[in-house]
């Protein structure tokens, strides 16, 4: 591990990507299907984590990959935010 880099990021580097694909699908699938509020809640839990990762990682993304994972993040805290109401 390089001094510069924090362990968190380096744990999550190593994670096999297939398991964090199919946690990340079975947390929004238990969102889609929990009542209102905790459902929006459990979004915005996983938003907020995409935000932490989209900040850390923004300077090394291209810019089309920049714009994609914005609209993404867009459309799950508005899909959130819909189920919170």
């Amino acid at each position: 591990m390089q001094p510069t880099q924090r362990p968190l990021l380096a744990r999550l580097a190593r994670a096999n990507p297939t398991s964090v694909f199919l946690a990340t699908l079975v947390l929004v699938l238990v969102a889609f299907f929990a009542p209102a509020p905790v459902g929006g809640v459990l979004l915005l839990a996983l938003a907020a984590g995409l935000v932490f990762l989209l900040a850390t990682t923004w300077s090394v993304q291209a810019p089309q990959t920049r714009l994609i994972r914005l609209v993404m993040l867009t459309l799950l805290v508005t899909v959130a935010l819909v189920k919170l109401l």
